[in-house]
């Protein structure tokens, strides 16, 4: 049974920075790309960043370019969300996300399988 489970959010300053995790089990980690979404009050879910197997490919939203950094430790099996200077807008509630297919499709809600419960980031101006 695939399960991840996000932490590491909370509540911060404009400004501030916060670093999430994703700790994945049921699953043969290093085959899996790794999505971060995130879903703010009254907002559809929107893909933030990716990454690739392998670690060598990330991709970003132009909004968190600069500010967010992925990374992942496969021999852990967990991913990280570096967050700094963050801003009002980030307020949401964040998850990450599996999936075994190709690393093409990356920013749909449909090109992952597998999906966290989420963690909330409340951002305070």
């Amino acid at each position: 049974q695939v399960q991840l489970v996000e932490s590491g959010g909370g509540l911060v300053q404009a400004g501030g920075s916060l670093r999430l995790s994703c700790a994945a089990s049921g699953l043969t980690f290093s085959s899996y790309k790794i999505g971060w979404f995130r879903q703010g009050p009254g907002k559809e879910r929107e893909f933030v960043t990716a990454i690739s197997r392998g670690g060598k490919r990330t991709d970003y939203a132009d909004s968190v370019k600069g500010r967010f950094t992925i990374s992942r430790d496969n021999a852990k099996n967990t991913v990280y969300l570096q967050m700094n200077s963050l801003k009002p807008e980030d307020t949401a509630i964040y998850y990450c996300a599996a999936d075994q297919r190709y690393y093409s499709g990356i920013q749909r809600v449909n090109d992952y399988a597998y999906w966290g419960q989420g963690t909330q980031v409340t951002v305070s101006s």
